[in-house]
């Protein structure tokens, strides 16, 4: 079974982890992985990197901004 067939469990956003993988980001706006990273590269998603390799991290408060979760006010 490849890993776009597997099922992602339903996951509360307030349950979610403050700094969240680009899996995680992708599976909750519903876009490739590639498209997370491209966001970054435009500034629209901005990445924090960690640990010696670089992984991306994306903060949980910008992410649920962008799916217009939080409103600033």
């Amino acid at each position: 079974m490849s890993l776009k067939n597997k099922l992602i469990p339903k996951v509360s956003l307030q349950d979610l982890p403050d700094l969240l993988t680009i899996r995680e980001v992708a599976g909750l706006l519903r876009v490739s992985t590639l498209t997370v990273k491209r966001w970054g590269k435009k500034g629209k998603l901005p990445a924090i990197r960690i640990n010696s390799r670089g992984d991306r991290r994306y903060k949980k408060n910008v992410v649920l901004k962008l799916l217009g979760e939080i409103v600033e006010g």
